[in-house]
C-alpha cells in the first residue's frame, strides 16, 4: 500500500495530467482558447514586444488578467522571453503598476516550474528545458549550493525558468526558494520595468541592444573567472 506522502503525490501527478489534458481539449474545441494561445506563441516567436503590447491591450480591462496568462505561459515553456512581457506590461500600466505585475505574474511562473518539477520528476522537466538545459542548471546549484537560486537569479545570463524547475528538483524548501527568487527578481524586474516605460519605436531595439551588450559582457566576465580557476586547480 502506498504511504500517506506517495498517495499524495500520485493525487497532484493526476491533477496537474488532468489540467493538461483540460488545457489540451480547450485549445482544440474551443475557438476563443485556440486564438489567445496561438497568438500568444506568435508574439513570443517573433519576439516583438510591441505586438504582444498590442495583444495584450485588445483586451481592455482584463488586459492585466492577460498578462498574468501569459506570463504563466512563458514559464511553462522556459524558452519563450519573458523580459517582452515585463517591458508590455511597463509601457500599459506604467513603471510601478506594470513592475508590480510582471514580479507577481513572474513569482505565480517560478512556483508552478518548481511545483511541476516536484511533483512529475527530471524526466518530465527534461522535456520541458532539454537535458543540456537542464544539466548546466544542476551545475550551478553544485558549485553555488544553498545561495544559488538568490545568485542565479540576479545574474542576467541566467534564465529564468529552468533554475525554477532545477530547484523543484532538489530538497530545497519551497519557502526559502521562493523568497529567494522574490529579492534576487527585484532588480532586473525594476530596471526593465523602468525602461520599459521609456520605450517606444526604435528606442525599444537600441535599450534592448544594451541589455544584451551587458549580458554578453557579463557572461565573457564569468567566464574568463571560471577559466582563470580551472588554471589555477590545474596547476
Amino acid at each position: 500500500m502506498m504511504d500517506n506522502k506517495t498517495r499524495i503525490l500520485w493525487y497532484y501527478r493526476c491533477g496537474i495530467i488532468i489540467l493538461l489534458a483540460a488545457t489540451l481539449l480547450a485549445w482544440a474545441l474551443i475557438p476563443g482558447v485556440h486564438a489567445f494561445i496561438n497568438h500568444s506563441i506568435a508574439a513570443f516567436a517573433a519576439v516583438d514586444q510591441q505586438g504582444i503590447e498590442r495583444f495584450i491591450q485588445s483586451y481592455g480591462a482584463q488586459a492585466a488578467v492577460v498578462s498574468f496568462i501569459l506570463m504563466i505561459l512563458q514559464a511553462i515553456a522556459a524558452p519563450l522571453p519573458a523580459f517582452l512581457i515585463t517591458f508590455a506590461n511597463a509601457s500599459l500600466f506604467g513603471a510601478f503598476w506594470g513592475g508590480l505585475l510582471s514580479w507577481a505574474s513572474a513569482m505565480a511562473g517560478a512556483a508552478l516550474c518548481f511545483f511541476i518539477a516536484r511533483v512529475m520528476g527530471r524526466s518530465v522537466v527534461e522535456k520541458l528545458t532539454g537535458k543540456a538545459v537542464l544539466d548546466s542548471m544542476d551545475g550551478f546549484f553544485a558549485r553555488y549550493g544553498k545561495h544559488t537560486i538568490l545568485i542565479c537569479r540576479l545574474l542576467p545570463f541566467v534564465p529564468f525558468d529552468p533554475i525554477s524547475y532545477a530547484a523543484g528538483l532538489t530538497s530545497i524548501r519551497f519557502r526559502h526558494f521562493f523568497i529567494a527568487t522574490g529579492l534576487g527578481q527585484l532588480p532586473a524586474t525594476i530596471v526593465y520595468s523602468w525602461a520599459g516605460s521609456l520605450l517606444t519605436g526604435g528606442t525599444f531595439w537600441f535599450v534592448t541592444g544594451l541589455f544584451i551588450l551587458f549580458a554578453l559582457t557579463v557572461v565573457v566576465f564569468a567566464a574568463r573567472k571560471f577559466y582563470s580557476e580551472r588554471q589555477k586547480r590545474s596547476s
